[in-house]
């Protein structure tokens, strides 16, 4: 993902993890889905906790007043 309006980035990365957090719930509800489904979803949800530390790391570094 490529965003470089940090307030769109934060935007961005609560709607990808809202729709992660739908489809398990989905998934609780229903079989469970494929050990290769609960895989990808373990790496998205990785990949953005990368990107919300770098966020929040940034955030830190140039204060709450310039986001």
């Amino acid at each position: 993902m490529l965003e470089i309006d940090d307030g769109n980035l934060a935007d961005r990365l609560h709607a990808a993890t809202a729709a992660i957090d739908n489809r398990v719930h989905e998934l609780q509800m229903d079989h469970g889905g494929t050990l290769e489904e609960g895989q990808a979803i373990s790496d998205a949800l990785a990949g953005l906790n990368v990107l919300r530390r770098e966020l929040e790391q940034r955030s830190a570094r140039r204060g709450p007043s310039e986001i």
